[in-house]
């Protein structure tokens, strides 16, 4: 009973995790602001002294996750209709630099030592400070950089050219299989796949490993009798 105990209790704190996960939104684990790891903190601490305190019953867990999902809840809806709320709880960007200018203030403020704001911008392959005209210290302690124009590689603007745009591939066959879903998605059908898979020469789609397509460049098929490319399970 006590193992069973200890399962129920792992299960029902892995689940509460993904909802405290769909709480904060989609978000990369560089984008979590510290006050969002508190909350995953606190979850872990609810977790571990109901797993090693025995008193502690599976009702009293579940009542003591559903009060903190509801708490985390609460403040996200309030921090984005208040502007104030929000910048407390999640912070908001500091400039280090603008337009050219070390705001030494600003890194004292951030306790941002030079050392590790050159070791961020070495990071997103900036070697010197010269080649930076605005900086962000953002709340999640990464830094957003906009470089003078002088250092940006040259676009096809710059040198007058025109380019076309290029739209987005999807995957229309995975392993000798129709992904359905995404062939709707797309706008297409199975017959229509069918049959512009005949006019590239393709009429077994078990044979194809994989076949991705976008609307401006068309089809991009490897099958399983390629060896360099493909290797059948």
């Amino acid at each position: 009973m006590e193992f069973l105990d200890t399962a129920l209790k792992l299960v029902l704190g892995l689940l509460a995790l993904l909802v405290v996960t769909r709480l904060l939104g989609k978000k990369e684990m560089a984008q979590i602001t510290p006050f969002d790891f508190v909350y995953a903190l606190v979850l872990g601490g609810l977790l571990e002294e109901s797993l090693y305190d025995k008193k502690i019953t599976i009702w009293s867990f579940l009542f003591a996750v559903l009060i903190w999902a509801i708490l985390i809840y609460i403040i996200e809806v309030i921090a984005v209709k208040n502007d104030r709320i929000k910048k407390i709880l999640k912070g908001e960007p500091s400039v280090i630099v603008k337009n050219g200018q070390l705001d030494t203030n600003a890194m004292k403020k951030n306790h941002l030592e030079m050392e590790q704001l050159r070791t961020m911008l070495r990071q997103q392959g900036v070697f010197s400070l010269r080649e930076v005209r605005d900086l962000y210290l953002e709340p999640s302690g990464n830094i957003s950089i906009q470089k003078y124009s002088s250092s940006e590689p040259p676009t096809a603007a710059m040198l007058h050219m025109e380019v076309k745009d290029e739209a987005p591939s999807v995957l229309l066959i995975d392993e000798g299989k129709i992904k359905k879903e995404i062939l709707q998605f797309a706008g297409k059908t199975t017959n229509w796949l069918q049959d512009e898979l005949k006019k590239e020469g393709y009429a077994a789609i078990e044979n194809i490993f994989f076949a991705e397509w976008s609307a401006t460049d068309g089809f991009y098929i490897k099958t399983y009798d390629d060896p360099k490319e493909c290797i059948r399970n």
